[in-house]
């Protein structure tokens, strides 16, 4: 099934794909046979997007897939745990919380890349205290705490929750301003007077 389904969307454009690897858990995710099957059968698969939460196959999978004859970049997308990820060597990020910190993003995947683990550190501990608001319980709610941060940020202009999620409680925007305040990215001055 997941073959026809990647061979027909491969078939009707020329772009690019980027598969989606999830929990095997959540029985969304491919197995290691069916992945390589999959990028061997369909060229234009070029990467992974790499969910797998689970570290050994995640290392896996950047050993093998980036080093087929036919490499398939491996992107993370593990951004509660970004620095072990990209310690391991894939060759880029695709994560949600980019949408909020793609700077401090960058900036990591190029100190790791440039093995200086001194700026990585400090650059993990700028989004650590992000990643620890954005994907918190419940999990659902995590993209619902990133536009709530583009707002604080002054880069939306409301934060829009479609049903069945639901608008997030002051409480909790007052964590996600606590949370950018300890990232550098808002004025603590400026967080408290926006309460």
């Amino acid at each position: 099934m997941a073959l026809a389904h990647f061979k027909r969307i491969a078939d009707a454009t020329d772009l690019p794909l980027i598969l989606f690897q999830y929990p095997l858990a959540t029985g969304q995710g491919y197995l290691k046979d069916t992945l390589l099957q999959l990028c061997e059968e369909v060229p234009s698969i070029r990467a992974i997007k790499d969910w797998i939460a689970n570290v050994p196959h995640h290392e896996w999978h950047i050993r093998i897939m980036q080093n087929l004859a036919r490499p398939v970049n491996v992107l993370t997308t593990h951004s509660s745990w970004l620095l072990s990820s990209l310690v391991l060597g894939p060759n880029g990020l695709l994560s949600g919380s980019g949408s909020v910190i793609a700077d401090l993003q960058a900036q990591l995947f190029r100190a790791v890349q440039g093995n200086d683990l001194a700026q990585a550190k400090l650059l993990n501990d700028r989004i650590e205290p992000l990643a620890r608001c954005f994907y918190a319980d419940p999990f659902v709610d995590m993209h619902n705490r990133m536009k709530e941060a583009l707002v604080l940020l002054g880069k939306l202009p409301r934060a829009v929750v479609r049903p069945p999620l639901v608008k997030l409680e002051r409480a909790e925007i007052a964590r996600i301003r606590q949370a950018l305040v300890d990232a550098g990215l808002l004025d603590k001055n400026a967080a408290r007077d926006a309460a």
